[in-house]
């Protein structure tokens, strides 16, 4: 099976929960490579646990094409533009941007329980 290779930017609410979703998938094809969060969440010390590399944004993009998918779950469209504008500057045409909206499709795919809601958060570009 080949691997898809992730990041989540973004260990708050919904991002801890996908998180714990993921680290369930490992051995059906998803690798874990790194996540971002400035904040000492649950989510953060989660991936610190399970052998989550913490990892700045530039870091991240640095990366390059050995990140297939960046979910971006921080719900701020600046970091969202940011993402774009740092992936469109290294020239990387391979990394695929998921937001909030596309976590939801996934999360109803995989999980029974409920994705926690943010009140008044935007979620799409």
């Amino acid at each position: 099976m080949e691997q898809q290779r992730i990041a989540i930017i973004g260990l708050g609410r919904i991002g801890s929960a996908f998180l714990s979703q993921m680290l369930q998938k490992r051995s059906q094809g998803i690798e874990l490579v790194c996540a971002a969060e400035a904040a000492d969440t649950p989510g953060r010390q989660l991936a610190a646990k399970s052998g989550i590399a913490i990892k700045s944004l530039d870091d991240i993009v640095a990366l390059g094409n050995r990140i297939d998918v960046i979910f971006d779950l921080t719900g701020l469209p600046d970091v969202r533009r940011e993402l774009r504008d740092k992936l469109v500057a290294s020239k990387n045409a391979h990394t695929v941007i998921a937001s909030e909206t596309i976590v939801r499709v996934i999360w109803a795919l995989i999980s029974q329980d409920a994705l926690p809601v943010i009140q008044g958060r935007k979620t799409g570009y």
